[in-house]
């Protein structure tokens, strides 16, 4: 990548032509309009500040991208893989579509404000060809989304075998019927309700069912609470979260923290009616946690995957590289 300076009329066929040509703001009409870039201030040090700045909005453009499209794949692998199990559904399209609205909008717009990675100046330039999502994003997120779908399906799995339902049972669900042989014995246990049921099939799996309703709540907090950690992890594309911490970007905090206090009014309020949900207790937040909080363990492990295999970064560049093209070339 070649880069040129200049000021003079006599400058401006090598700013046009050089890969980025930069102006003085004192110089010539000529030689701005010639240029890609122009330094109002004359000061060669704006132009590592506006490489590193060009260099975040990308990384902050791409940060957007990856995460709602992990968080789509997640959502993808929860619908498919419940589809192909064949189990009652996982989530509602009205729980989909909260997810999509509520928790996916804030958290994304918030990465738009993500600080410079610590080595962004020491990356080596990127072709303009280059597409925003490589194959390796695209595996990487793909692998993220998996888990997501797991985990969704897994906590929902698990809820119907706590009260007795296990998966051989829930995967026919819709063959349910007390009056035939396989199911004359099928007895969930469930706690009182107030909702009259016909027989067991209906109580386990019937459209009120308060089973059912608390299995679908687990699913859909697990599913909100995986992207909201997912988000927090998200602050630098390749940097450990160790390394550059949420806290970092004060937008993504507070973008993370309006999704989690409209969903627990969700749960909490007469809203949840609406959505066919139920109120969580302490234990049902503690599992929750437990299927949610390993996607920061598998990012985690990704990126330092992606890091062994990207391109390896150059030496720090220092300031006084930067000459001006009218000055004599050191001796």
């Amino acid at each position: 990548v070649t880069a040129m300076t200049g000021d003079g009329v006599n400058d401006a066929p090598a700013l046009q032509q050089a890969s980025i040509g930069i102006s003085m703001g004192t110089g010539t009409e000529v030689a701005k309009e010639a240029a890609d870039m122009v330094l109002m201030d004359d000061d060669f040090a704006s132009i590592v500040a506006a490489v590193e700045e060009g260099r975040c909005i990308y990384a902050n453009m791409q940060a957007f991208v990856c995460f709602l499209l992990s968080c789509n794949f997640g959502e993808v692998a929860t619908v498919a893989g419940a589809t192909l199990l064949g189990l009652p559904d996982v989530l509602t399209p009205l729980h989909l579509l909260w997810v999509n609205l509520v928790t996916d909008g804030p958290p994304a717009t918030a990465l738009g404000f993500n600080p410079p990675d610590p080595d962004a100046l020491n990356q080596p330039p990127r072709k303009v060809s280059d597409p925003v999502l490589t194959p390796w994003l695209l595996t990487r997120y793909a692998l993220t989304g998996a888990y997501v779908g797991f985990a969704t399906i897994k906590i929902f799995l698990d809820d119907y075998a706590k009260h007795g339902v296990p998966l051989d049972k829930l995967s026919t669900w819709a063959t349910c019927d007390t009056n035939v042989k396989p199911w004359k014995k099928f007895m969930p246990l469930v706690a009182s309700s107030n909702v009259p049921f016909n027989d067991n099939c209906a109580l386990a799996f019937g459209e009120h069912s308060p089973l059912k309703a608390n299995a679908q709540t687990l699913a859909l907090t697990t599913l909100v609470s995986l992207e909201l950690f997912k988000a927090l992890g998200a602050v630098s594309m390749d940097q450990s979260i160790m390394r550059v911490p949420p806290i970092k970007n004060k937008a993504l905090c507070i973008g993370v923290a309006l999704p989690l206090c409209l969903h627990l009014t969700l749960l909490y309020t007469p809203l949840r009616s609406l959505f066919g949900l139920t109120a969580l207790t302490l234990d049902d937040w503690r599992t929750v946690f437990l299927y949610a909080a390993p996607i920061l363990i598998v990012d985690e492990c990704l990126k330092a995957l992606g890091r062994y295999v990207a391109p390896k970064p150059m030496a720090p560049a220092e300031k006084n590289e930067i000459f001006d093209s009218r000055a004599s070339p050191p001796v």
